[in-house]
């Protein structure tokens, strides 16, 4: 197994690990079950998972650039 480091914000981690907490799993769990679903290549017939639709779904009429610009402030406040 590798090591991944991340920086998340503290609110994030604090409600992840109470969730994970709740539902008898960890934190590092549900991320590499995640990123799994994220990379799985898609079978033949197969829909995308409901996660997957949903945050395709979000960023909808969006462009690249905006969410670009998006991130560059969120990182910057």
């Amino acid at each position: 197994m590798h090591k991944l480091t991340l920086s998340v914000d503290e609110k994030v981690v604090g409600r992840a690990k109470r969730y994970a907490a709740q539902h008898g799993t960890s934190v590092s769990r549900m991320v590499e079950r995640y990123l799994d679903l994220v990379v799985a290549p898609a079978q033949a017939g197969e829909e995308d998972p409901p996660v997957l639709r949903m945050l395709r779904g979000a960023a909808k009429g969006v462009s690249h650039e905006e969410y670009g610009r998006y991130l560059q402030r969120k990182s910057t406040s």
